[in-house]
């Protein structure tokens, strides 16, 4: 049986995780797995049964019970059978995804079925705490990072190509919040992994990007051969 290989993408929010991850597991033949996403859908279901945030036991069982996958190459997010794809990138489900991953029950909950999608095959697998607690062995291991006002920059582009209402100040204090909320709840912060390649994104091209991590992926796993002969 091929080894199956991960590679974790961690980093704040507008850094260029998404879209990064998406690129490369479709450049390595990989499964592309948005665990933000799943974390949206724990908070989606939460807020149609009428479940407080606060409500952690709720939330935990909630995590439990979720049938979440994710459709071949990063074409939608599915939950309980239900294709929630769109659903889930409305403004608001980042706030709301943001307090339910402070709930340790669900972290854990969902760190457990984030394993299991890895074991069934290679994955790019992106979030905030990959590296560091769901996948502390990974075989790749990257941090993005971006200065904060480009990463808002980026929040309030992608908001106005979903159509959406944009207010720069409310952006940028939201991603502030974000990072708070990210780097201080106490379990499994947001934080950069001991040995992963850190990247600032902030100046460089999603193409630039992609070839920067396809190098570490390439010196890391393949022993220099194109990173498509892996699997």
């Amino acid at each position: 049986m091929a080894k199956r290989i991960v590679v974790a993408i961690d980093g704040p929010a507008g850094a260029g995780k998404s879209t990064i991850a998406q690129r490369l597991a479709a450049r390595l033949g990989f499964t592309y797995i948005d665990t933000g996403a799943m974390y949206r859908a724990v908070a989606l279901w939460a807020m149609r049964a009428g479940i407080e945030f606060t409500e952690m036991h709720r939330l935990e069982q909630l995590a439990a019970a979720a049938q979440i996958s994710f459709r071949p190459g990063g074409g939608g997010v599915l939950l309980n059978g239900e294709d929630i794809t769109e659903v889930i990138r409305d403004p608001r489900m980042s706030e709301a995804a943001s307090k339910v991953s402070t709930v340790p029950g669900v972290r854990r909950e969902l760190v457990e079925k984030q394993r299991a999608m890895a074991s069934a095959t290679s994955v790019v697998m992106e979030g905030r705490d990959i590296g560091t607690v769901v996948f502390p062995n990974a075989d790749v291991k990257v941090f993005l990072d971006a200065d904060s006002k480009i990463r808002a920059e980026r929040r309030i582009c992608d908001l106005k190509l979903r159509g959406g209402s944009v207010d720069a100040a409310t952006v940028a204090r939201e991603i502030e919040d974000r990072d708070q909320r990210d780097r201080g709840r106490s379990t499994a912060p947001l934080m950069q992994a001991p040995d992963a390649v850190y990247i600032d994104t902030s100046g460089l091209t999603l193409e630039q990007v992609e070839e920067e991590i396809l190098k570490v992926v390439r010196q890391r796993i393949s022993n220099g051969k194109e990173p498509h002969t892996l699997e």
